[in-house]
């Protein structure tokens, strides 16, 4: 039996949670699983139980996963060298086809298998199957004082989305289960394409109108530069931390994603800590949150 103190705050958390079960009742929320949360165990377990209890109260979640980290562990057991350009992985065929099996065979049925036993219904599927994310190759392009011209670099098979076909997402939402979407894309002309995780759920959240995109990430989330989390940020105040350089380097890549699809009718983005047990939870249905929201509304910031 349990204390009476701990049955209060239990009924709290309830209490608390009530409004926004009710408000998100029949909503789509896009999460982008990474980071930490792939690789703790304890972790993954909580992230599966948070994406079942979205799904039992009545919310659409659709989950988007990354795998880099075990993409490097495979390619350094079969000693292929990783070379990266502005972060991004050159991906020849060989790497390409490590890509395919980590992301689309080993973690995405991971990921399946751990929503499934904890009581949700999951399909793993690619950004192949049905052509769901239909892709072209992404050029870099990089200039220095030193060249007249800019020049072109190539890095392989990695791909931008041209196209989400959402139909393939309506099917699964529709049969009442949880989609869960490995981040490669397929070109016209058959080829496969690795695309960073976050801009894939960012596309994702675009086309369906979700209500919100969540990124799962290392940080605390996006911090001023006296390293205070800011939160409750309109797109425009976002602008601004762009352009006086408060964001920047790794941080500016998954912020942009996030403001593109709030610009694009996303109702709320949210960057959020994956190394707290329940993150996604936590955001969702507390009044405090644990990490950076942004939205069209006026900052309190």
């Amino acid at each position: 039996m349990q204390s009476k103190e701990k049955a209060l705050n239990v009924a709290q958390v309830l209490t608390e949670a009530l409004p926004y079960i009710r408000h998100f009742q029949e909503k789509t929320v896009v999460v982008k699983f990474g980071g930490n949360a792939m690789t703790d165990e304890a972790l993954q377990n909580d992230f599966a139980r948070d994406i079942v209890l979205m799904k039992l109260v009545g919310m659409n979640p659709i989950v988007v996963h990354g795998g880099g980290p075990q993409i490097g562990g495979l390619l350094s057991k079969l000693n292929i060298e990783s070379h990266f350009v502005d972060g991004m992985r050159v991906t020849d065929s060989a790497t390409m086809d490590v890509v395919e099996m980590v992301l689309g065979a080993t973690v995405n049925k991971q990921i399946v298998g751990l929503i499934n036993s904890n009581g949700g219904q999951a399909i793993g599927i690619t950004g192949k199957d049905g052509n769901l994310i239909q892709a072209k190759k992404l050029e870099v392009s990089r200039k220095s004082p030193e060249m007249t011209a800019t020049e072109i670099i190539d890095i392989g098979h990695v791909g931008e989305v041209e196209r989400i076909n959402r139909s393939v997402i309506d099917v699964l939402v529709a049969s009442d289960f949880i989609p869960v979407i490995a981040p490669i894309g397929v070109g016209e002309d058959g080829s496969s394409y690795n695309i960073n995780a976050d801009l894939v759920a960012g596309k994702v959240a675009e086309v369906l109108q979700a209500e919100k995109l969540i990124l799962l990430t290392n940080v605390n989330g996006l911090q001023n530069k006296q390293g205070e989390v800011l939160t409750g940020l309109s797109t425009e105040l976002v602008d601004e931390l762009i352009a006086n350089g408060t964001i920047y380097g790794g941080m500016l890549p998954k912020i942009t994603c996030a403001l593109d699809a709030v610009k694009a009718g996303v109702s709320t983005a949210h960057i959020i800590d994956g190394r707290v047990p329940h993150a996604v939870l936590l955001e969702i249905f507390t009044d405090q949150g644990v990490g950076t929201l942004i939205t069209n509304t006026p900052s309190k910031n």
